[in-house]
């Protein structure tokens, strides 16, 4: 089974996805969109800029989790991953979404 994004609407009406992994992990995950043409442009470019290590932002958080943001040409914020307890844990996060999205099907719940 190939990766897939996992298009909803949330709670407050916003339209999100969530990029899983073949083994069923979600590796990351969308800010809300006010309409659903917007989310579907924001899948779009992560498909477009996974392959792209320059657009990963490694991150740190304040209680010592890792994590990253994957960023458009334009350095906008299109996906953030789950808190993983290791760099290394991170960085296959990382190769995951290279390897999942270019080919990941779209699937809405």
């Amino acid at each position: 089974m190939a990766g897939k994004f996992e298009v909803y609407v949330d709670k407050g009406g916003e339209h999100r996805f969530r990029l899983k992994a073949s083994n069923g992990e979600t590796i990351l995950t969308s800010e809300g969109y006010s309409k659903k043409a917007g989310c579907a442009n924001g899948i779009e470019s992560v498909k477009k800029n996974a392959s792209n290590a320059d657009l990963f932002e490694k991150v740190t958080t304040k209680t010592g989790k890792y994590r990253f943001n994957l960023k458009a040409a334009n350095h906008q914020v299109i996906g953030t991953s789950q808190n993983y307890d290791s760099a290394s844990g991170r960085d296959n996060g990382i190769k995951s979404v290279g390897k999942n999205a270019p080919d990941a099907e779209v699937v809405e719940l």
